[in-house]
């Protein structure tokens, strides 16, 4: 078994967005990690999440040491993450044969195999990545430069990991309600306070927010950033407890927990008053990882679906060739494939707009909120599907769907509920059109798409002028209105954007000769968006599944006859 192998939505968005130069090292890796997944990875998995980490407060002789124990399983994927596959190091460094940073891409297509086995120990790293990404864009690099060096380094010995420390109890969605407090004391900055959820508790690097003093009250604007080290220059440690470890429904093998700061030494981190500003950086960083996550635990949830209704007969015939079975797998594999289609296409486009494109800037603003809040939400309902396929043996621990099911729902929860989400799109829209921008840059994709698509784009074509529309709508209107109809709108927006992302799979697949599998799947996705399953691809569900090339007159077929009012 090898995850890369198994997964043809994989090698279309490789094929698609990775460039030639660096297609020969994207491939080495994705074929290695694939591998390490499906196997070694994935069995190291099951064990760390039937054993959790545990927390000691204290020694045998009354010292207070919050020390947290992990299983030696969990200490070998946190070698495999950092140390072998540098997933943290991959937006930062030259890593795997690379001699430049490789394309964000590489780090989300390496993350979505390795989180397939192990969904838990990806938050920590995605921290990780997103405090390194933060501290050199905001911090003095005399002063985080070395912390930087720590967090992207892949060796076990100077290696450093981070966390995020944002969530109080009166302080979650209301971040001008943080009570924690920095006070400078003539040489350092010192917090007090209490963080009410805080995962990967033992981090090395902490970035989090306090208020300062005279800054503003009940306004983001007073709270500041700052940075906390586990350790102090001197190698002693920092002045915070651990107080408990969360008994959490999933990402079992990874802790969270609650933290209480009394004088902790803290380093500023940018402006003052424009320390949530910073902070909502790495909250975008970590809400895309957030997407890429659901749409890993998607495509391993309806890999193992379908692998047990072909091994299954039920009444003299296999489950996969049983009619009602093909409907039900054929809309979990769109989804997976579409969610691929969208973060494969974020991580694409962040890097465009780290490199000064305006536009990308604009699309990845309001596309990371939009992914989150579709993706994640729709993670749970195929996870739980494709459990019920496995039927009872699906509920109980001994396959992997319980504990898919069960961190599924985590995606819509951290990083921002799926309330807050949304209202971050309609922010983006009144801020800055970035609807608009988004629209421009799919119709973009439209207007290079093959004739062979011609019935698919003409139809996106109209929704897009009708989703823009309705944007200016809401944005015209009443506040109450708007916040009340967002949520819908991100919905649709999402769809929208797989199924635009679908038919460019298609339309780059056959013009560079390999083949209509992809155009079969993008008109099944646009006739799923109607409520009903597409014949065709139902016929032809295992191309679907397996990846093979179909005839261009069968892909053809697939389109439906009402096209143009498939998404209305």
């Amino acid at each position: 078994m090898n995850y890369a192998h198994e997964d043809p939505a994989l090698r279309s968005v490789v094929d698609r967005w990775i460039d030639d130069s660096d297609r020969a090292l994207t491939d080495r890796l994705l074929d290695r990690l694939g591998a390490d997944a499906a196997q070694r990875l994935d069995a190291l998995a099951a064990t760390a999440n039937a054993n959790p980490p545990t927390l000691r407060q204290y020694d045998r002789d009354g010292n207070r040491i919050d020390t947290i124990d992990y299983h030696p399983a969990y200490v070998e994927l946190c070698r495999a993450a950092y140390s072998e596959y540098g997933l943290s190091a991959l937006s930062h460094r030259p890593v795997h044969g690379w001699t430049d940073v490789p394309p964000h891409l590489v780090k989300y297509l390496a993350s979505y195999l390795f989180v397939q086995a192990e969904f838990g120990l990806a938050c920590p790293v995605s921290m990780t990545d997103a405090a390194a990404r933060t501290l050199r864009m905001f911090g003095d690099p005399d002063v985080f430069g070395p912390f930087v060096d720590g967090l992207t380094s892949t060796d076990v010995d100077t290696s450093l990991t981070g966390a995020m420390f944002m969530t109080e109890t009166q302080a979650g969605t209301d971040i001008a309600k943080t009570e924690t407090r920095a006070e400078f004391d003539g040489t350092a900055w010192r917090l007090t306070g209490h963080k009410w959820f805080t995962s990967n508790p033992d981090a090395d690097v902490i970035v989090t927010l306090a208020r300062f003093p005279d800054g503003p009250e009940n306004s983001t604007r007073g709270v500041g950033m700052f940075m906390l080290p586990k350790h102090l220059p001197d190698g002693s440690r920092n002045s915070y407890t651990i107080d408990r470890l969360k008994d959490k429904l999933g990402t079992r093998s990874m802790p969270s927990g609650e933290v209480t700061l009394d004088g902790a030494y803290a380093l500023q981190v940018g402006d003052l008053d424009r320390g949530f500003r910073q902070m909502t950086e790495m909250l975008n960083t970590s809400r895309l990882s957030n997407a890429m996550r659901s749409s890993a635990l998607m495509r391993r949830a309806v890999r193992d679906a379908v692998a047990h209704t072909r091994d299954r007969e039920v009444f003299g015939t296999p489950l996969f060739d049983q009619p009602l079975m093909r409907a039900t797998l054929l809309p979990l594999l769109l989804d997976a494939e579409g969610a691929l289609a969208v973060v494969a296409y974020a991580g694409a486009t962040l890097d465009l707009a780290d490199h000064g494109d305006e536009q990308a800037k604009a699309v990845v603003r309001i596309l990371t909120p939009v992914a989150k809040h579709y993706i994640c939400k729709r993670a749970r309902t195929v996870t739980g599907e494709a459990m019920e396929v496995r039927g009872g043996c699906g509920y109980i621990e001994d396959w992997a769907f319980a504990r898919l099911v069960r961190d599924s729902h985590l995606g819509s929860i951290w990083e921002g509920s799926s309330n807050v989400i949304a209202l971050d799109v309609l922010r983006s829209m009144r801020k800055s059109g970035a609807h608009r921008a988004l629209a421009a840059a799919q119709r973009a994709l439209l207007d290079a798409a093959s004739s062979e698509c011609a019935p698919a784009v003409a139809a996106l074509r109209d929704r897009w002028d009708a989703l823009e529309a309705r944007g200016e709508e809401l944005l015209a209107g009443d506040d109450v209105r708007a916040q009340t109809l967002c949520a819908t709108y991100a919905d649709d927006l999402a769809r929208t954007v797989m199924a635009t992302l679908l038919v460019d799979l298609a339309s780059h697949s056959a013009e560079h000769g390999r083949g209509h599998r992809s155009l079969l799947v993008a008109n099944a996705y646009l006739t799923g968006l109607r409520g009903e399953p597409n014949a065709v691809a139902l016929a032809y569900l295992g191309a679907v599944v397996d990846g093979t090339d179909i005839d261009p007159s069968v892909a053809r077929a697939a389109a439906p006859d009402a096209l143009a009012g498939v998404l209305q």
